[in-house]
């Protein structure tokens, strides 16, 4: 009979920690079709251009607007203190950032970093690519923002679990540890959709982008089409609140306009895709 082998799991304590905390959220999901045609018409102009840009990069561009235009949802929950005497209240910040979950390999074992993004409500898609490149580059794991990830896997549980509290003790400090929206893409994969929630008020989760069939005048075309997952907390957030944000996540990747001068050198030309604007 093959023993059974026990095997410590100390490059992902840190996530089982978080997924101890992450209990506390109250999760509703909600989801929605994205026609991705002026993204993808971007993304071909930009390759021939000898410039790639990932799904990712868009997502993020969209996102850090639209939050800092729903600062209700760029918040998050900060408990009734002290003991429990002042109801419980919620921190709106005025800064949108993002944690961006990474699939790492660290000395050979496979586990997720998150990776954040501040300032995204003004930053531009070749600097948040620039971002997602920097982190995407070999070593990952020992770029100086995950050292605490790596301090985690080596304190002792008990300490470890200490360690993680303290650091989400103060609401204030949760862009700094948590982001302010979490975002997650499983679109290199045959996946279409999924949910999940990253401590933050807001998670975003996209699947591929595929082909699919779309009405367009009354009439069937085919069109690149991506899932997108949105998980709000319903403790800090509202339904209509959370609609309102994945319809304006719709209305500004769908629209997708990179801002450039009409100069005749831009990526995305007028007519490169259907205007997808109301």
């Amino acid at each position: 009979m093959t023993a059974v082998r026990v095997h410590p799991e100390r490059r992902r304590r840190h996530t089982l920690y978080f997924l101890e905390h992450a209990t506390r959220q109250r999760p509703v999901h909600l989801d929605t079709d994205i026609d991705m045609t002026r993204i993808e018409a971007h993304r071909g102009a930009a390759r021939e251009a000898g410039r790639r840009y990932s799904v990712v990069s868009y997502l993020l561009h969209a996102t850090g607007r639209v939050l800092h235009r729903h600062p209700e949802a760029n918040a998050v929950l900060a408990p009734g203190w002290p003991f429990g005497l002042r109801g419980p209240r919620t921190l709106r910040f005025p800064e949108v950032t993002a944690k961006l979950a990474l699939d790492r390999t660290v000395e050979g074992e496979r586990t997720v970093l998150s990776a954040l993004l501040p300032g995204l409500e003004r930053a531009s898609l070749e600097d948040i690519q620039q971002r997602i490149e920097r982190y995407r580059g070999p070593d990952t794991e020992r770029l100086p923002e995950f050292r605490g990830v790596r301090l985690l896997g080596r304190l002792p549980v008990p300490l470890g679990r200490l360690a993680f509290a303290a650091a989400l003790r103060d609401p204030a400090a949760r862009p700094g540890v948590f982001g302010t929206v979490a975002v997650s893409s499983l679109g290199h994969r045959p996946v279409d959709g999924f949910h999940s929630h990253g401590g933050t008020a807001v998670t975003l989760c996209a699947g591929r982008v595929v082909d699919r069939p779309v009405v367009r005048d009354g009439q069937v075309a085919v069109a690149p089409v991506m899932r997108l997952g949105l998980t709000f907390d319903h403790r800090v957030v509202d339904g209509a609140t959370a609609a309102d944000v994945l319809g304006d996540l719709k209305h500004e990747l769908e629209g997708f306009d990179d801002g450039a001068k009409e100069d005749g050198n831009q990526l995305l030309h007028r007519g490169a895709g259907p205007d997808l604007r109301p």
